[in-house]
C-alpha cells in the first residue's frame, strides 16, 4: 500500500482568503460571522451569515474568464492556485498521473437564479448558463488550468462533499491510480433562495446576534449559520513527494465512509452509522488506545447534529472520547456546505503541525448531552499526533478522515 501525504493547501473563507490568514483568525477566536451584506436582508428571515470578504478573483483568473464562471468556481480556482503553488508540484508530475477530485454541495446557485429570472422576463439565456451552473465544473476548470489529465471525480454528498472528495482521492493514490491529486470543495450559496430553503426546513438559526448564532455544542444552539468559500489540498504519494523535495505537512492515513440510511435531513439519533464511520477512519489510521487525538467536529450548532455527533465519538473511542481534544471551527466560519470538509481538513493538518487546538467560540452553557471537551472559547496547546475531521450531510452521508503528524 502506498502512503499519501499533504504537500499543498489553499483556502478562501469567511475568516481569511489564504491558509495563513485563516489559521491566525481561528486560533485567535476571530469570527467571520455577521449580518448579510450581499443582498437586501429583508428578503430572508435569517439575517446572520458568514460571507467571504475582500475576495478579488482577478488575482487568480483573467477578468474575461471570471464573467464566465459562477462564484463557487472562482473560489475553487483561487484555492487550487494557492494549493498548487504551495506544493511546488507544477512541472514535476506527469500529466496522466495528476488528478482532480473536487466537489460542491450545490454548485452554481447564483447563476441558476439569474438565468431563471432571464427566462421569466423573456430575456436571452446565457450560452454559459449550463457550464457555469453544474456542480462538476469546478473540478473540470481546475483540471484544465493545471493540465491534470489523470482521474477527475467531482463528489456531491451535501455537507460531506469535500471530506468524501479527500477520502476518495486518498484511495486513488493509495491504490496506484494517480501520484498526486488536487482535492477539496467549493460553495457559494449565500443567496435568498437557498437561505429561504434552509429556513423552511428548520436548519438555520434565526438569531440576530452574530456572537451567539453559531454556538456548537452549547445548550442554546438552534441552527447553523450559512457560510461559503473553498478549501483545496494537494495529496501526493509519499515517495513521489520525497523524491522532488516537497514540504510534507501531514500524512492522510484513514478514511471512513458510511450512510445512516435513516432520513433525508435528520441524523440517526443512535449514531450507529456516524460512529462506525469514525471508527473505520481510526482503524485504518492505526489508532492505538490512549493515543492523543484532535477532532475537528462537524459541529453545526444544530440540536440534533451536535448531540448525535457526541454519541458517535463515544461509540468510536469509548471512554477515550473524554480525553480527546475536540473543536468546531464552524463557530467562526459558519457552515460552508460542500467546502466545509476540506477547510476543516486544513485546520486539522495545521493543528498537527503547530501543536495548537483552535477553539469553539461562543460556548457558554454546557449541554448534558454534549459532555466532551470542545475546547471552549480559547485555543490550547497540545502535542497530538493524530487528527480527525468529520462531516455529516443530508441524505445520511457520513465521512471522516484521519491525518498523522510526520
Amino acid at each position: 500500500m502506498r502512503r499519501v501525504v499533504v504537500t499543498g493547501m489553499g483556502a478562501v473563507t469567511p475568516v481569511g482568503n489564504d491558509v495563513k490568514t485563516m489559521w491566525d483568525s481561528l486560533v485567535n477566536g476571530r469570527s467571520g460571522i455577521g449580518f448579510v451584506t450581499r443582498y437586501d436582508p429583508g428578503l430572508t428571515k435569517a439575517k446572520v451569515v458568514a460571507e467571504v470578504k475582500d475576495f478579488d478573483p482577478t488575482q487568480y483568473i483573467e477578468k474575461r474568464e471570471c464573467r464566465r464562471m459562477d462564484l463557487y468556481t472562482q473560489y475553487a480556482l483561487a484555492a487550487a492556485e494557492q494549493a498548487v503553488a504551495d506544493s511546488g508540484i507544477a512541472g514535476k508530475i506527469e500529466s496522466e498521473r495528476f488528478g482532480v477530485y473536487v466537489g460542491s454541495g450545490i454548485g452554481g446557485m447564483n447563476t441558476f437564479y439569474e438565468q431563471c429570472e432571464n427566462m421569466f422576463n423573456d430575456k436571452n439565456i446565457s450560452p454559459f448558463f449550463i457550464p457555469m451552473m453544474i456542480s462538476n465544473i469546478a473540478a473540470g476548470s481546475i483540471a484544465i488550468r493545471f493540465k491534470a489529465t489523470g482521474p477527475c471525480l467531482p463528489v456531491v454528498t451535501a455537507c460531506s462533499t469535500s471530506t468524501h472528495a479527500l477520502g476518495e482521492a486518498f484511495r486513488a493514490i493509495k491504490f496506484g491510480y494517480a501520484d498526486a491529486i488536487i482535492t477539496g470543495g467549493a460553495e457559494a450559496a449565500l443567496h435568498p433562495l437557498s437561505i429561504r430553503g434552509f429556513t423552511s426546513c428548520k436548519a438555520l438559526t434565526m438569531s440576530e446576534d452574530p456572537e451567539n448564532a453559531s454556538i456548537p455544542f452549547d445548550k442554546r444552539r438552534n441552527g447553523f449559520v450559512l457560510g461559503e468559500g473553498a478549501g483545496m489540498l494537494v495529496l501526493e504519494e509519499y515517495e513521489h513527494a520525497v523524491e522532488r523535495g516537497a514540504t510534507i505537512y501531514a500524512e492522510l492515513c484513514g478514511y471512513g465512509n458510511t450512510c445512516d440510511a435513516h432520513h433525508v435531513t435528520a441524523p440517526d439519533p443512535d449514531a450507529a452509522g456516524s460512529g462506525r464511520c469514525v471508527r473505520l477512519a481510526l482503524e485504518e489510521a492505526g489508532y492505538e488506545l490512549g493515543e492523543p487525538v484532535y477532532i475537528n467536529a462537524h459541529g453545526t450548532s444544530t440540536p440534533m447534529n451536535d448531540s448525535t455527533e457526541t454519541k458517535a465519538f463515544k461509540i468510536a473511542l469509548g471512554d477515550e472520547a473524554y480525553k480527546a481534544h475536540i473543536s468546531s471551527t464552524k463557530s467562526m466560519t459558519g457552515h460552508m456546505l460542500g467546502a466545509t470538509g476540506a477547510v476543516e481538513a486544513i485546520v486539522s493538518v495545521m493543528a498537527l503541525g503547530t501543536g495548537v487546538i483552535p477553539p469553539t467560540i461562543g460556548y457558554k452553557e454546557p449541554d448534558p448531552e454534549c459532555d466532551l471537551d470542545y475546547t471552549p472559547n480559547k485555543a490550547v496547546e497540545a502535542d497530538v499526533k493524530l487528527a480527525l475531521s468529520t462531516t455529516f450531510g443530508f441524505g445520511g452521508h457520513n465521512a471522516c478522515i484521519a491525518f498523522r503528524k510526520i
